[in-house]
Protein backbone atom coordinates (compact mmCIF):
# COMPACT_ATOMS: atom_id res chain seq x y z
CA UNK A 1 0.00 0.00 0.00
CA UNK A 2 1.69 3.27 -0.92
CA UNK A 3 1.91 6.05 1.71
CA UNK A 4 -0.23 9.12 0.81
CA UNK A 5 1.32 12.58 -0.98
CA UNK A 6 2.89 14.65 1.62
CA UNK A 7 1.17 18.33 0.85
CA UNK A 8 2.15 21.32 3.38
CA UNK A 9 -0.38 24.09 2.55
CA UNK A 10 0.73 27.56 3.59
CA UNK A 11 -2.12 29.72 3.97
CA UNK A 12 -4.51 27.26 5.15
CA UNK A 13 -6.39 29.29 6.69
CA UNK A 14 -7.40 31.44 3.95
CA UNK A 15 -9.75 31.32 1.83
CA UNK A 16 -8.13 29.12 -0.92
CA UNK A 17 -6.16 27.14 1.26
CA UNK A 18 -8.79 26.06 3.80
CA UNK A 19 -10.69 24.51 0.76
CA UNK A 20 -7.34 23.03 -0.70
CA UNK A 21 -6.79 21.48 2.68
CA UNK A 22 -10.57 19.86 2.79
CA UNK A 23 -10.72 18.48 -0.89
CA UNK A 24 -7.26 17.40 -0.18
CA UNK A 25 -7.95 15.40 2.94
CA UNK A 26 -10.78 14.22 1.30
CA UNK A 27 -8.76 12.74 -1.60
CA UNK A 28 -6.42 10.89 0.36
CA UNK A 29 -4.02 13.04 0.46
CA UNK A 30 -1.43 13.90 3.93
CA UNK A 31 -2.19 17.10 4.18
CA UNK A 32 -0.10 19.06 6.37
CA UNK A 33 -1.08 23.35 7.37
CA UNK A 34 1.86 25.31 7.99
CA UNK A 35 1.52 27.19 11.01
CA UNK A 36 3.57 30.57 10.72
CA UNK A 37 4.43 33.65 12.41
CA UNK A 38 3.97 36.22 9.95
CA UNK A 39 4.02 39.73 12.14
CA UNK A 40 8.12 38.63 11.73
CA UNK A 41 9.96 38.33 8.09
CA UNK A 42 12.76 36.18 10.21
CA UNK A 43 10.42 34.27 11.97
CA UNK A 44 8.15 33.54 9.19
CA UNK A 45 11.16 32.37 7.06
CA UNK A 46 11.87 30.00 9.89
CA UNK A 47 9.24 28.65 10.54
CA UNK A 48 7.94 27.96 6.94
CA UNK A 49 11.84 26.30 6.24
CA UNK A 50 10.88 24.19 9.03
CA UNK A 51 7.41 22.85 7.63
CA UNK A 52 8.72 22.45 4.76
CA UNK A 53 11.51 20.10 5.89
CA UNK A 54 8.97 18.01 7.73
CA UNK A 55 6.92 17.42 5.25
CA UNK A 56 9.56 16.70 2.50
CA UNK A 57 10.98 13.78 5.27
CA UNK A 58 7.42 12.48 5.19
CA UNK A 59 7.83 11.56 1.58
CA UNK A 60 10.40 8.68 1.66
CA UNK A 61 11.11 8.88 -1.55
CA UNK A 62 8.25 9.54 -3.73
CA UNK A 63 6.89 13.00 -4.55
CA UNK A 64 5.74 15.55 -2.33
CA UNK A 65 4.63 19.70 -2.88
CA UNK A 66 4.18 22.83 -1.31
CA UNK A 67 1.38 24.71 -1.94
CA UNK A 68 1.47 29.05 -1.70
CA UNK A 69 -1.83 30.36 -0.97
CA UNK A 70 -0.98 32.70 1.35
CA UNK A 71 -1.10 36.37 0.68
CA UNK A 72 -1.70 39.32 3.20
CA UNK A 73 -2.03 41.90 0.64
CA UNK A 74 -5.04 42.96 -1.26
CA UNK A 75 -5.26 46.30 -3.48
CA UNK A 76 -5.48 48.73 -0.84
CA UNK A 77 -2.27 47.86 0.71
CA UNK A 78 0.82 49.71 0.83
CA UNK A 79 3.88 49.60 -1.26
CA UNK A 80 5.61 48.93 1.96
CA UNK A 81 3.66 46.29 2.98
CA UNK A 82 3.96 44.23 -0.32
CA UNK A 83 7.97 44.76 -0.62
CA UNK A 84 7.54 43.05 3.02
CA UNK A 85 5.29 40.21 2.30
CA UNK A 86 7.87 39.81 -1.05
CA UNK A 87 10.81 39.71 1.12
CA UNK A 88 9.90 36.89 3.20
CA UNK A 89 8.97 35.16 -0.59
CA UNK A 90 12.37 35.58 -1.18
CA UNK A 91 13.88 34.53 2.08
CA UNK A 92 11.76 31.28 1.55
CA UNK A 93 12.78 30.24 -1.70
CA UNK A 94 16.60 31.18 -0.78
CA UNK A 95 16.01 28.73 2.28
CA UNK A 96 14.25 26.01 0.29
CA UNK A 97 17.22 26.64 -2.23
CA UNK A 98 19.70 25.43 -0.15
CA UNK A 99 17.72 22.07 0.59
CA UNK A 100 19.35 18.52 -0.87
CA UNK A 101 18.95 18.48 -4.39
CA UNK A 102 17.19 15.06 -4.34
CA UNK A 103 14.43 16.14 -2.54
CA UNK A 104 14.34 19.26 -4.78
CA UNK A 105 13.84 16.91 -7.98
CA UNK A 106 11.01 15.41 -5.95
CA UNK A 107 8.60 18.12 -5.07
CA UNK A 108 6.14 20.35 -7.38
CA UNK A 109 5.36 24.04 -5.99
CA UNK A 110 2.22 25.86 -6.65
CA UNK A 111 1.85 29.78 -6.07
CA UNK A 112 -1.66 31.61 -5.71
CA UNK A 113 -1.71 33.98 -8.11
CA UNK A 114 -3.96 36.62 -9.73
CA UNK A 115 -4.98 36.80 -13.42
CA UNK A 116 -7.27 39.57 -12.66
CA UNK A 117 -4.27 41.97 -11.47
CA UNK A 118 -1.48 40.70 -13.70
CA UNK A 119 -4.05 41.32 -16.66
CA UNK A 120 -5.58 44.73 -15.93
CA UNK A 121 -3.47 46.67 -18.34
CA UNK A 122 -3.61 44.00 -21.34
CA UNK A 123 -5.89 44.70 -24.68
CA UNK A 124 -7.81 41.74 -26.31
CA UNK A 125 -9.55 40.01 -24.02
CA UNK A 126 -10.15 37.34 -23.01
CA UNK A 127 -6.76 36.73 -21.96
CA UNK A 128 -4.65 33.64 -22.39
CA UNK A 129 -1.54 32.28 -21.01
CA UNK A 130 0.02 34.21 -24.03
CA UNK A 131 -0.81 37.13 -23.42
CA UNK A 132 1.87 39.09 -21.59
CA UNK A 133 1.28 40.60 -18.09
CA UNK A 134 0.47 44.35 -17.91
CA UNK A 135 -0.04 45.07 -13.96
CA UNK A 136 -2.07 48.79 -13.61
CA UNK A 137 -1.31 48.91 -9.53
CA UNK A 138 1.07 48.24 -6.81
CA UNK A 139 -0.95 44.91 -6.32
CA UNK A 140 -0.56 43.18 -9.84
CA UNK A 141 2.81 44.18 -9.79
CA UNK A 142 3.36 42.51 -6.38
CA UNK A 143 2.15 39.75 -7.91
CA UNK A 144 4.41 39.55 -10.79
CA UNK A 145 7.72 39.82 -8.81
CA UNK A 146 6.24 36.86 -6.46
CA UNK A 147 5.83 35.10 -9.53
CA UNK A 148 9.61 35.34 -10.36
CA UNK A 149 10.25 34.37 -7.25
CA UNK A 150 9.11 31.30 -6.75
CA UNK A 151 9.95 30.64 -10.29
CA UNK A 152 13.68 30.48 -9.12
CA UNK A 153 13.05 27.26 -7.28
CA UNK A 154 12.81 25.61 -10.92
CA UNK A 155 16.52 26.26 -11.39
CA UNK A 156 17.08 23.92 -8.18
CA UNK A 157 14.76 21.04 -10.10
CA UNK A 158 11.37 21.90 -8.32
CA UNK A 159 8.51 21.79 -10.38
CA UNK A 160 6.91 25.68 -9.84
CA UNK A 161 3.09 26.32 -11.01
CA UNK A 162 1.89 29.68 -11.09
CA UNK A 163 -1.83 29.87 -10.99
CA UNK A 164 -3.20 32.74 -12.20
CA UNK A 165 -6.69 32.88 -10.23
CA UNK A 166 -9.70 34.94 -11.87
CA UNK A 167 -12.10 35.91 -8.70
CA UNK A 168 -12.40 33.58 -6.12
CA UNK A 169 -15.80 33.64 -3.97
CA UNK A 170 -17.28 31.07 -1.50
CA UNK A 171 -17.65 30.41 1.98
CA UNK A 172 -14.59 31.40 4.29
CA UNK A 173 -13.42 34.63 2.93
CA UNK A 174 -11.60 37.20 5.35
CA UNK A 175 -14.19 39.78 5.46
CA UNK A 176 -11.93 42.10 7.22
CA UNK A 177 -10.15 42.66 4.40
CA UNK A 178 -11.94 44.99 2.01
CA UNK A 179 -11.89 42.48 -0.87
CA UNK A 180 -14.45 39.90 -2.21
CA UNK A 181 -17.14 42.04 -4.13
CA UNK A 182 -19.61 38.98 -3.40
CA UNK A 183 -18.66 38.47 -0.04
CA UNK A 184 -18.86 42.30 0.57
CA UNK A 185 -22.24 42.45 -0.64
CA UNK A 186 -23.50 39.38 0.95
CA UNK A 187 -22.96 41.23 4.06
CA UNK A 188 -24.13 44.25 3.36
CA UNK A 189 -27.28 41.76 2.78
CA UNK A 190 -27.21 40.33 6.33
CA UNK A 191 -26.02 43.79 8.12
CA UNK A 192 -28.31 46.25 6.17
CA UNK A 193 -25.87 48.12 6.00
CA UNK A 194 -24.90 49.36 2.21
CA UNK A 195 -21.73 48.08 0.36
CA UNK A 196 -19.89 50.96 -2.33
CA UNK A 197 -19.28 49.64 -5.81
CA UNK A 198 -16.61 51.39 -7.32
CA UNK A 199 -16.96 50.15 -10.88
CA UNK A 200 -19.24 50.31 -13.49
CA UNK A 201 -22.43 47.83 -13.71
CA UNK A 202 -20.94 46.46 -17.06
CA UNK A 203 -17.80 45.88 -15.95
CA UNK A 204 -17.58 42.51 -16.91
CA UNK A 205 -15.39 39.69 -14.25
CA UNK A 206 -14.42 35.52 -14.22
CA UNK A 207 -15.70 33.91 -11.12
CA UNK A 208 -14.52 31.09 -10.23
CA UNK A 209 -16.08 29.44 -6.54
CA UNK A 210 -13.81 27.78 -4.51
CA UNK A 211 -13.93 24.70 -4.02
CA UNK A 212 -14.03 24.29 -7.44
CA UNK A 213 -10.73 26.47 -7.41
CA UNK A 214 -9.68 24.01 -4.96
CA UNK A 215 -10.00 20.98 -7.09
CA UNK A 216 -8.43 22.75 -10.09
CA UNK A 217 -5.29 23.53 -7.71
CA UNK A 218 -5.00 19.93 -7.04
CA UNK A 219 -5.18 18.44 -10.34
CA UNK A 220 -3.14 20.91 -11.66
CA UNK A 221 -0.45 20.02 -9.20
CA UNK A 222 -1.10 16.30 -9.80
CA UNK A 223 -0.58 17.22 -13.40
CA UNK A 224 3.01 19.31 -12.76
CA UNK A 225 4.65 16.35 -10.61
CA UNK A 226 4.76 14.20 -13.68
CA UNK A 227 7.41 16.84 -15.47
CA UNK A 228 10.81 16.14 -15.56
CA UNK A 229 12.44 18.03 -12.34
CA UNK A 230 13.77 21.45 -12.89
CA UNK A 231 11.35 21.97 -16.09
CA UNK A 232 10.18 25.70 -16.95
CA UNK A 233 7.64 27.33 -14.92
CA UNK A 234 4.11 26.86 -15.93
CA UNK A 235 1.83 29.47 -15.63
CA UNK A 236 -2.00 28.91 -15.89
CA UNK A 237 -5.10 30.65 -15.71
CA UNK A 238 -7.68 29.09 -13.42
CA UNK A 239 -11.15 30.42 -13.50
CA UNK A 240 -14.64 29.20 -15.06
CA UNK A 241 -14.05 31.14 -18.39
CA UNK A 242 -17.46 32.77 -18.34
CA UNK A 243 -17.44 35.99 -17.68
CA UNK A 244 -20.66 37.55 -15.74
CA UNK A 245 -21.28 41.53 -15.08
CA UNK A 246 -21.65 43.19 -12.18
CA UNK A 247 -25.34 44.05 -13.00
CA UNK A 248 -26.06 40.22 -13.54
CA UNK A 249 -24.49 39.82 -9.99
CA UNK A 250 -26.72 42.29 -7.86
CA UNK A 251 -29.54 40.79 -10.31
CA UNK A 252 -28.69 36.93 -9.12
CA UNK A 253 -28.52 38.39 -5.26
CA UNK A 254 -32.38 40.37 -5.36
CA UNK A 255 -33.65 36.46 -6.57
CA UNK A 256 -31.41 34.93 -3.40
CA UNK A 257 -32.38 37.68 -1.30
CA UNK A 258 -35.37 38.29 -2.38
CA UNK A 259 -34.94 42.53 -1.85
CA UNK A 260 -32.93 44.85 -3.38
CA UNK A 261 -29.12 44.54 -3.29
CA UNK A 262 -27.26 46.96 -0.11
CA UNK A 263 -25.12 48.44 -2.83
CA UNK A 264 -24.29 52.05 -4.20
CA UNK A 265 -21.90 53.51 -6.67
CA UNK A 266 -19.17 55.48 -5.39
CA UNK A 267 -16.29 56.77 -6.67
CA UNK A 268 -12.88 55.96 -5.46
CA UNK A 269 -9.21 56.21 -6.68
CA UNK A 270 -8.56 52.09 -6.70
CA UNK A 271 -11.67 52.43 -9.59
CA UNK A 272 -8.69 53.45 -11.99
CA UNK A 273 -6.80 50.28 -11.74
CA UNK A 274 -10.14 48.30 -12.64
CA UNK A 275 -9.93 47.04 -16.01
CA UNK A 276 -13.63 47.28 -17.55
CA UNK A 277 -13.31 43.47 -19.40
CA UNK A 278 -11.15 40.68 -17.88
CA UNK A 279 -12.67 37.43 -19.57
CA UNK A 280 -10.00 34.56 -19.52
CA UNK A 281 -9.62 31.68 -21.65
CA UNK A 282 -6.66 29.06 -20.47
CA UNK A 283 -4.45 27.34 -23.30
CA UNK A 284 -2.34 25.48 -21.01
CA UNK A 285 -3.18 21.69 -20.82
CA UNK A 286 -6.99 22.43 -21.71
CA UNK A 287 -8.00 19.31 -20.33
CA UNK A 288 -8.36 20.18 -16.87
CA UNK A 289 -10.44 22.41 -17.50
CA UNK A 290 -13.14 20.15 -18.91
CA UNK A 291 -15.40 19.86 -15.43
CA UNK A 292 -18.64 20.69 -14.48
CA UNK A 293 -18.58 24.34 -12.34
CA UNK A 294 -20.64 25.15 -9.81
CA UNK A 295 -23.13 27.22 -11.10
CA UNK A 296 -22.95 31.50 -9.72
CA UNK A 297 -26.27 31.37 -8.03
CA UNK A 298 -25.62 28.15 -6.35
CA UNK A 299 -22.40 29.32 -4.92
CA UNK A 300 -23.54 32.70 -4.08
CA UNK A 301 -26.49 31.08 -1.96
CA UNK A 302 -23.67 29.42 -0.31
CA UNK A 303 -21.48 32.07 0.68
CA UNK A 304 -24.43 34.60 1.88
CA UNK A 305 -25.69 31.53 4.01
CA UNK A 306 -22.60 30.95 5.74
CA UNK A 307 -22.23 34.67 5.93
CA UNK A 308 -25.39 35.15 7.47
CA UNK A 309 -24.32 32.42 9.92
CA UNK A 310 -21.02 34.40 10.87
CA UNK A 311 -22.97 37.87 11.52
CA UNK A 312 -25.64 35.93 13.85
CA UNK A 313 -23.40 34.00 15.74
CA UNK A 314 -20.35 36.82 15.91
CA UNK A 315 -22.59 40.19 15.13
CA UNK A 316 -20.17 40.67 11.65
CA UNK A 317 -17.62 38.65 10.20
CA UNK A 318 -15.41 35.17 11.49
CA UNK A 319 -12.78 36.09 13.59
CA UNK A 320 -9.17 34.65 12.32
Amino acid sequence: MTSPIPVLVIGARGLLGSAVVRRGRMRGLDIRAARVRWSDASLAAEDLLAAVVRTASRSADGPWSILWCAGAGVTSSTQEDFDAEIAVMHAFVDAVSSGPAEALSRCTLFFASSAGALYAGAAEPPFTEDHTPNPLAPYGRAKLRAEAAFSRLAEHGVRVVLGRISNLYGPGQNLAKPQGLISQLCLAHHRSKPSSIYVSLDTLRDYIYVDDCADLVLDLVDRASALPPGSPPVAKILGSQAAVSIAEILGMLRMIHKRKPQAILAASPLGRAQARDLRFRSVVWPELDARTLTPMPVGIAATSADIGRSVRLHGTSRPD
